[in-house]
């Protein structure tokens, strides 16, 4: 692999088999892929002055390695993905664990025996455990919606307390909306957990970090001889697509093109934006070893922003004296600003939208969207890493 800053006077796409537009997941794992898979000579254009998209992490000026464009915590059911990712990076034991500030008192999250025990004083709170576990069994996720529909007082408080202080004003402050316009069931899937278990992702087989950084195992990712990595540069400004043919440098291009960008930018939003959330990430470092117990804290009741992060409680990592956190403000994206889209707005008239775009494309056999951007949906990372291993194998397959 080599990474130059910019094009190299004299860059000619017709060198490459294959252009990737984007050096985040879905860029770098199809990257790989193809280069391992069908010998491609592969350029990846990235616009950020960095790899590994909104994964980069990176060491501050207090020592502390820091997510620049907020948490990722690994976590996937997906064995294929994880023996993919494997392949570059090994990954620690680490359990993310969440809090809610609720009133001031921390309670784990998903909503759990101890949060019970905590909202509800010990006796009532274990009172109303062993309810849950007579009805549901133990180690349950249960929708409030399924508490409310028993008709028992009861455990219909417990839905009331965790749609009121768990969910609903954190979600107002995320999307941006008022309690009308939330969706009842969307609501009615917020869940309780029948058990002591306080991870986060308790059910998930591979969860961890990565032993050195996310930016490291990119770097392993993309090196490969056949991979030349160009950042600061913006793909929008080569490519010109037409109905049938696409062209790169002003060139006819016959290779394949695996575009992660989004797609209304590709064509300078003229049906309209593609709506989105986005977050003003504020980061602050302490004089102290520690701020919080634990990696992430959600403010659900108070403040104005979402949460914080303690990198260090995710990374393990040992810096006497210093800890960096970061708040989360959620705020709408506007997109003739240098924000960063984080959140799909996942409604009717956007997803229409989406799909004009996708339409314009969709007669290009060698051009192929992939990842949170390009399919405008809402992807954890290992789903992101399995769209990109399933489209490789396509193209792979058809040499």
């Amino acid at each position: 692999m080599s990474i130059a800053s910019g094009l190299p006077e004299g860059f000619n796409p017709s060198n490459y088999d294959a252009i990737v537009v984007g050096a985040g997941y879905a860029g770098a794992v199809c990257a790989r892929m193809l280069a391992e898979g069908s010998s491609f000579r592969v350029a990846v254009l990235e616009r950020r002055n960095h790899i590994a998209g909104n994964a980069y992490d990176y060491v501050d000026e207090a020592g502390v390695l820091v997510h620049k464009y907020g948490p990722h915590i690994y976590h996937t059911f997906d064995d294929r993905v994880h023996q993919f990712l494997t392949r570059f990076t090994d990954f620690t034991d680490y359990q993310h664990k969440v809090l809610a500030n609720i009133h001031g008192t921390l309670m784990p999250v998903p909503f759990n025996h101890q949060s019970l025990k905590l909202a509800f004083g010990d006796e009532k709170g274990e009172r109303l455990y062993h309810k849950l576990i007579m009805t549901f069994g133990e180690n349950k996720k249960v929708p409030i919606l399924e508490l409310r529909k028993l008709n028992d007082p009861e455990l219909s408080e417990v839905a009331d307390y965790v749609y009121e202080n768990v969910f609903l004003h954190y979600t107002m402050k995320q999307w941006g909306k008022t309690p009308d316009q939330i969706d009842p069931e969307v609501m009615g899937r917020v869940p309780v957990f029948v058990g002591d278990d306080d991870r986060y992702f308790p059910q998930a087989p591979h969860q961890g970090m990565p032993a050195v950084s996310y930016t490291d195992m990119f770097e392993h990712m993309l090196d490969h001889d056949l991979i030349s990595v160009f950042t600061d540069v913006d793909a929008r400004d080569l490519l010109d697509v037409e109905q049938t043919s696409i062209k790169v440098c002003g060139q006819a291009y016959g290779g394949e093109i695996i575009y992660t960008g989004a797609l209304d930018e590709l064509f300078n939003m003229d049906l309209g934006a593609l709506p989105y959330r986005t977050l003003d990430m504020q980061f602050e470092t302490l004089d102290q070893d520690q701020f919080q117990p634990v990696g992430t804290v959600n403010y659900t009741v108070s403040e104005d922003f979402t949460r914080i992060t303690e990198f260090k409680n995710m990374t393990g990592q040992v810096v006497p004296g210093k800890t960096t956190i970061m708040r989360e403000y959620s705020k709408p994206y506007d997109p003739q600003s240098s924000q960063t889209p984080y959140y799909v707005i996942n409604e009717p008239q956007n997803i229409e939208l989406y799909k004009q775009y996708r339409e314009r494309v969709r007669g290009l056999i060698n051009f192929h969207v992939v990842g949170r951007l390009a399919e405008y949906r809402y992807y954890d990372m290992d789903g992101v890493v399995a769209s990109a291993l399933e489209l490789s194998n396509k193209i792979i397959s058809q040499q």
